[in-house]
């Protein structure tokens, strides 16, 4: 059985010399203009996806909905992507050696929340990635310690850690 990519793990586009990208950073975390009504009693979610450029001439990058699916649970349901306050990659030149990255809030059943599956399908230069990446198998944890601390989760838990000593007037 084919097992996806581990979220944060960079993954190369065979067709496009240089091309990489990962999705990193899932974390619990509340969208910043608000909940959406749609997702009433669901837990939100964030999570980057960046893309990179290795070669040797630049990209026009597009990555917006419809070029996303999030599945949450082992039974693979689709969460639900709130666009209002997701940012995405719209028509974006990334030149040699640079990055772009989106920022995307989503939400599912907390129980289901334990596994989280993204597929990616990217527009480079107005032609469509031959496949789509796809990275799983984490699942979204707001404070539980981290199994591979340089890994990018590690990065929301320090930030919710910071957000709770400034709210106490201690950082």
């Amino acid at each position: 059985m084919y097992e996806p990519n581990v979220v944060g793990d960079w993954q190369e586009y065979d067709e496009r010399a240089g091309l990489r990208v990962r999705v990193h950073r899932l974390c619990a975390q509340e969208p910043p203009r608000g909940r959406d009504d749609a997702a009433e009693g669901l837990t939100y979610f964030s999570l980057r996806v960046t893309v990179e450029n290795r070669g040797p001439r630049h990209l026009g990058v597009h990555l917006e909905d419809g070029q996303l699916d999030i599945r949450v649970g082992p039974d693979g349901e689709s969460a639900f992507v709130d666009w209002r306050n997701s940012q995405f990659i719209e028509g974006y030149d990334v030149y040699p050696l640079r990055r772009a990255t989106a920022v995307l809030f989503a939400a599912g059943p907390e129980a289901a929340l334990a596994q989280v599956d993204v597929q990616v399908h990217l527009r480079i230069d107005e032609e469509w990635t031959g496949r789509r990446m796809w990275s799983g198998g984490l699942g979204v944890q707001e404070d539980a310690p981290s199994a591979h601390p340089a890994r990018e989760g590690l990065a929301c838990q320090v930030s919710n850690f910071l957000r709770g000593q400034a709210e106490e007037g201690t950082a």
